[in-house]
Parts: structure tokens; sequence; C-alpha cells
């Protein structure tokens, strides 16, 4: 077990060493940069200025020192400075996180409370018109655009209670910025519940023809206790690896909802930094999203070891 956990978190590492070169090669190879930008909306041509202001930004240096000062930084805790505030990169991107962590959690928690218990009646109730009902409804969920859902609740705000639930100015109370970020995690949370809940259903289904559940049956067991001490217990693994699947994309998904309900979080925030070329924003908030993802993975790998007592792994 200990050889395990020491193999995947170098894994972890060497997966994120990568993404860091990736991220910081296609953000080079994109065509124009901050200085071209600056000058572009400024209607200035003047090449010794233009010249001026790479310098000062470090973009004149080769990218391998580039690259080098970026990531020395990154372990020093120095994410530099963003080219249009000019203020440091940490002060712009750490306001910004909780927002969007609580609008990704509330999502989440939306997401697991509806698709995982419809997904088990869903399962246990197969071939019942409520099975159909809801296989309609986990349809309607992954066909519909989030971004088109927020529109359509905001719309239905506005009709019906002349209100629209987006942020304006900063919520007074911590439960108002939950009322208002609830909205959007509704909605976001619609289309990932309707994702695990097919997920569930097919994985009850297929432990439900199992013969240990035949077995159980047998016995005389309780339905209740073949379905949800049985059954629902071995099902959930797959679920599990959804979930983490979901928590990871929601971290970095968020752009557009965030963009519709004018939240300031960190997903609204990388289009304007992608936007004006902004290098320091883009590529921490880049990375800050691939360690979400790679760490949520490792720890759904560990809850694997947890949950399911028959998987071992050898030192």
């Amino acid at each position: 077990m200990g050889a395990y956990l020491v193999r995947r978190f170098f894994l972890m590492l060497l997966t994120l060493f990568g993404m860091s070169v990736l991220i910081f090669v296609l953000l080079r190879v994109m065509p124009g940069n901050i200085s071209d930008i600056l000058f572009e909306s400024a209607g200035l041509v003047n090449p010794a200025e233009k010249a001026k202001i790479e310098k000062e930004l470090g973009l004149d240096q080769p990218l391998v020192v580039q690259y080098s000062t970026w990531i020395s930084g990154l372990l020093r805790g120095d994410l530099g400075y963003a080219y249009v505030s000019e203020k440091p990169a940490l002060d712009e991107i750490l306001p910004r996180i909780p927002i969007t962590a609580k609008l990704a959690v509330l999502a989440l928690f939306f997401s697991i409370v509806l698709g995982v218990p419809l997904g088990v009646i869903s399962a246990v109730k197969q071939d019942t018109p409520l099975d159909y009902a809801l296989r309609v409804v986990s349809l309607s969920g992954l066909s519909l655009p989030s971004f088109w859902l927020a529109l359509l609740i905001l719309m239905g705000f506005v009709h019906f209670l002349g209100w629209i639930p987006i942020y304006t100015d900063k919520p007074a109370t911590i439960w108002h910025e939950l009322a208002l970020l609830s909205i959007p995690a509704a909605a976001v949370g619609f289309r990932a519940s309707a994702l695990i809940m097919r997920l569930t259903r097919s994985s009850m289904l297929e432990v439900l023809r199992q013969d240990y559940i035949r077995t159980a049956r047998a016995k005389g067991a309780s339905a209740a206790s073949v379905n949800y001490d049985h059954a629902l217990r071995n099902a959930v693994l797959p679920v599990i690896t959804i979930i983490g699947i979901e928590a990871a994309f929601l971290i970095g998904g968020l752009i557009v909802t965030e963009t519709v309900f004018n939240i300031p979080g960190v997903a609204r925030f990388l289009v304007e930094a992608i936007r004006w070329r902004d290098y320091p924003i883009v590529q921490n908030l880049v990375m800050f999203i691939a360690v979400v993802v790679v760490v949520v993975n490792f720890l759904v790998d560990m809850a694997y070891v947890v949950l399911d007592p028959r998987i071992k792994y050898e030192d």
C-alpha cells in the first residue's frame, strides 16, 4: 500500500510538470501578446516603446528563462504581477477562489442529492412508469446546455418575481450569498445530477443481477436490505468516480454560468485574462485547475481503497 501511494504521488507530480510545460508553451504559441493588445487598443505603432514594454514584462527573455521564473515563483508562492491591473496575481486570484469553490460545492451537492437517490429508485422500479419518467428527466438534463437553462431561470425570475438573481454588489451576509449562488448551482448541478442518476441506475441494475443478490433474497432478506445494504454499497464505486470527475470539472467548467449570472469567480476572470493575454493570471489559473483535477483523481483512487476492501495493493 505504501509503495502504491508513493508511485501515485510521483506520477501526480510528473503529470503536473507535464501540464505546466504544456500550459506555458500553448500560451506562447498563440498569436499576439499583452504588448500587441495594448498597442492595438491605444493605436500606437512605435516599435521602441513596444520593445520597452516587452522588456518590463519580461517577454523579451528566452522561453526557458520565462518558464523557470514562473515555476520557481510558483513554488515560493510568488505568482508574479497581473499585466493589466499591475497588481500581484495572488491578490487578484485569491478573493475569487472561495466564490467559485462555493458555487462548485453547491452544484455538486445538488447533483449528488438528486442524482444518487433518483438513480437508485429508477433501478429498483425498473420498467415502471416512475422509471420511464426519471429516465426522461435524466435525458433532459443531459440534453439541456447549462447556459441555456441558466438563461431560462433568469427570464423566469424576471417574469414571475421581477428580480434578477445576479451579483451586483457584494452580498451583505453569507445567507444572501448562498441564496444567490444556489440558483446557478442548481442550473449546473441539474446536468451533473442527470449523469450521476443514469450511472447509478446502470450500476445498480448490474449489481442487482449478481448471484449474491439472488442468494440474499432466497435467504429471506427484505427488499430494503437487499437494495440499500447489499446492492447500493457495491454499486456506489463507479458513482464515486464520476462524482470525482464532476467535482474537478466544476472548478473550471463554470465559465458560462459565472458570466450569465455575473459571478466574480475564477472561471469568469480566466476568460477576461485570456482575452487580454495576461500570462501570469492565465498560467496560474489554468495550473490551479490542473492541480484540482489531478488531486481529485488521486483522492478518488484513495477512496476506492477505503470503500472496497476487496481492492488490495501489494507493496
